[in-house]
């Protein structure tokens, strides 16, 4: 599977697609270790080299069954993507009970806000000894919203300092925005940002903002929530498909039909397109899929490599059904 280099961090290499291991945290439902080690060994088998993660998934399970799954696998050869901004902290008290953060296990510990150099340190200390690693390939800022000033003053400094020490080889940001990460690419020293549902085959808002912005300062995208949960990830969407987590709204579902309508006449499903499509900027490094299972990480590997023509894109721009002009 193809691979490109970070611009800023020649050494850090992405494959094109990436394994997104929220679901090893029993996001919405439980999943097996069974699963999950079998979603990683497809992955693997396909070619894929770039696994992400983060604390907040399943409150440090996903970090545990990833760095399990991959603990065999020659180090030099895989590129792991962790975050900080959210530290575990114990609360024994409610182990009996169920996290209330999305994620069906034990609410054992909870989660709180830390953007300080201090917490930044620790949560990657922590992290490195749940995946069981001795450095971290990428670290993240994890959805600083609502915490620019924290984020940007002292959580990236501290990362810089991490990734001069050679404890991370790169750092960035990672949010469901994309006007902070074009202010975090233009004002502070980062490598790269994940941008997850806001530039997908439904809507490309970060094409205004965040992808100029990368292009200009040779930072790398990483786009995540292609399918924007789910909305584009089956061939027809369901009456009840999801949209930024919730209930998708009527008139979005409609225009994902009217997409895959036209991606059809074109021998083309609609999350195939969505896959392909985000691809096609310049500034687009990789695109990372959660996945579940095995069927399902070997379903992604087969959108992935579909064929799928140049002149769709200029179909769906006529039609009105893209926000901007195709990239190529």
């Amino acid at each position: 599977m193809r691979a490109r280099k970070l611009p800023r961090r020649p050494a850090v290499r992405l494959t094109e697609l990436g394994f997104g291991a929220s679901q090893g945290g029993n996001l919405h439902r439980v999943t097996t270790d069974e699963e999950f080690g079998a979603a990683v060994d497809t992955a693997w088998e396909a070619g894929v080299r770039y696994y992400d993660t983060a604390p907040h998934y399943g409150l440090g399970l996903s970090e545990r069954r990833l760095g399990a799954a991959l603990r065999h696998r020659p180090r030099d050869e895989y590129v792991v993507s962790t975050k900080v901004g959210r530290l575990l902290v114990p609360s024994p008290q409610d182990a009996q009970l169920r996290d209330p953060g999305g994620f069906d296990v034990p609410a054992s510990h909870r989660r709180v806000w830390d953007f300080s150099r201090d917490g930044v340190r620790r949560s990657i200390e922590a992290s490195l000894d749940r995946m069981g690693l001795d450095r971290i390939d990428i670290a993240y800022l994890h959805d600083p919203d609502d915490h620019w000033e924290p984020a940007a003053t002292q959580a990236v400094p501290a990362l810089i300092e991490l990734r001069d020490q050679g404890v991370v080889g790169a750092i960035g940001a990672g949010m469901n925005q994309s006007a902070m990460l074009a202010r975090f690419v233009r004002e502070t020293d980062i490598d790269l940002v994940m941008c997850a549902g806001r530039y997908t085959l439904l809507e490309q808002g970060a094409a205004d903002d965040l992808l100029p912005a990368a292009e200009t300062c040779r930072v790398g995208v990483v786009i995540a929530g292609v399918y924007n949960s789910g909305l584009l990830s089956r061939d027809h969407p369901p009456d009840d498909a999801h949209y930024d987590y919730r209930q998708a709204p009527r008139e979005l579902i409609e225009r994902a039909r009217r997409i895959a309508m036209v991606c059809e006449t074109y021998g083309v499903t609609l999350p195939q397109a969505a896959l392909a499509f985000v691809r096609r900027h310049p500034a687009v490094i990789s695109t990372v899929v959660g996945v579940r299972s095995g069927a399902q990480m070997a379903e992604t590997v087969r959108r992935s490599a579909a064929a799928v023509p140049e002149e769709l894109w200029a179909a769906l721009s006529s039609a009105g059904l893209l926000a901007t002009p195709a990239t190529g």
